[in-house]
């Protein structure tokens, strides 16, 4: 792929060592800090733009309902005061309590070969964090996140690191000023940890809840107006933006990705959905979900009617962004269409054919699709391959195409 070269010889140059083989002596961590902090200086500069990022990205595919994962019983309640333990409170507790297998290098490896060259990895970072209003995240839960981070750049694949879940958490229950000093609290944290790692780390903000409901005085959820969703929305994209780069380091030029109000495409690509101000030039994507989404809630997918809209919604990104040198990442796109979905007078009638379809259209405008996906779904953790043959042959197709 672009610059690929170029990429593997940073990401060598900088990469912490020893994640996935055991914890390093002190002896160790000092000297990796010394020599990622020197490779940070010599090449910050070489960092690539958003635009030639999103070139390289490919195809991508989301470690779902496993890092973003939480005890969430009784989260739609007011009186629900913070995150229940899980377990032990260890991090593969919490790993795991949506059904997910522990993550491994084999698993990372096998995504790998089937033609990925993204591994988003939505985390909830609430998990095992004490209730005393400090949002200290705690070191064993970033600690495990790194590891898996360490996978991807193990097989030079880019990572993408969210806040995922805790951000609705958050907003729901907190005014606008308060929710700005605690995103910006755990930015820093999560930035100043990941300081040195190479471009192939991508920063998104948040995931879908920019803009959503919040409790009101009676504990009843409700929506914002939509001045004050498009305000907070805007509010946070800059407070997360402001709080990386002050990091310095490779955080100075590292590409960010930016959160949609409610990653809706509509909704986004309105004039009053504003870009941050960024210190960095061509630096930024923007991020959306689910092209085709309200064809395939009300059972349209494989019909000229899902054709329609799919296109008149890449149209709107077109003009919102990629006309104007945004970058579209599209965090989540659908990877498998159930039956139920389907019209009944549909043109294209299996989900594969739907599938090979979208990516199509989404890598031939330049966005980057993330395909959204959960254990034993698309593709199988246990036996790290894709589980359809059809769907297997689609991404390989189609990576092939973007190299």
């Amino acid at each position: 792929m672009k610059n690929r070269l170029k990429a593997i010889i940073i990401a060598a140059a900088m990469l912490l060592t020893g994640a996935c083989a055991g914890n390093p002596t002190p002896s160790d961590t000092a000297k990796n800090e010394a020599t990622t902090k020197s490779a940070a200086s010599e090449n910050e500069s070489a960092f690539r733009t958003a635009t030639e990022i999103a070139a390289d990205m490919g195809l991508g595919w989301n470690l779902g309902n496993t890092m973003e994962a939480y005890q969430a019983k009784d989260c739609e309640k007011f009186t629900y005061e913070w995150i229940p333990v899980a377990g032990s409170n260890k991090p593969s507790d919490y790993e795991t309590c949506w059904g997910a297998p522990v993550t491994t290098q084999k698993m990372i490896d096998g995504v790998k070969a089937a033609g990925f060259n993204t591994v988003r990895i939505p985390v909830f970072w609430g998990n095992m964090m004490q209730n005393d209003d400090k949002w200290t995240i705690n070191s064993e839960y970033i600690g495990r996140v790194k590891e898996i981070v360490d996978y991807c750049m193990n097989d030079n694949l880019y990572a993408v690191v969210n806040i995922h879940h805790f951000d609705e958490f958050i907003i729901r229950r907190y005014g606008p000023e308060k929710c700005r000093k605690i995103f910006g609290i755990l930015w820093t944290q999560i930035a100043e940890y990941f300081r040195n790692y190479p471009e192939t780390l991508v920063f998104e903000g948040f995931n879908e809840y920019l803009g959503g409901d919040v409790f009101d005085a009676d504990g009843v959820l409700t929506p914002q107006s939509k001045d004050d969703a498009y305000n907070s929305t805007n509010a946070l994209n800059q407070t997360f933006v402001d709080s990386v780069r002050a990091t310095g380091g490779n955080n100075a030029k590292r590409v960010l990705i930016v959160s949609g109000y409610w990653t809706n495409i509509d909704n986004t690509t309105s004039d009053r959905f504003v870009m941050p101000t960024d210190s960095a030039s061509d630096r930024l994507m923007v991020s959306v979900h689910y092209v085709d989404n309200m064809m395939f809630w009300i059972n349209q997918i494989g019909s000229e009617k899902w054709i329609e809209y799919t296109d008149s919604q890449i149209a709107l990104l077109d003009k919102a962004f990629k006309d104007k040198g945004i970058p579209v990442f599209l965090g989540e796109t659908t990877s498998r269409y159930p039956n139920s979905s389907f019209a009944s007078d549909a043109e294209y009638t299996t989900s594969s054919e739907c599938l090979k379809i979208v990516l199509n259209k989404l890598t031939e405008h330049g966005f980057v699709p993330v395909l959204w996906d959960v254990t034993d779904n698309f593709y199988s953790r246990a036996n790290c391959t894709i589980k359809d043959s059809d769907d297997a042959r689609v991404i390989n197709t189609i990576s092939a195409k973007l190299k």
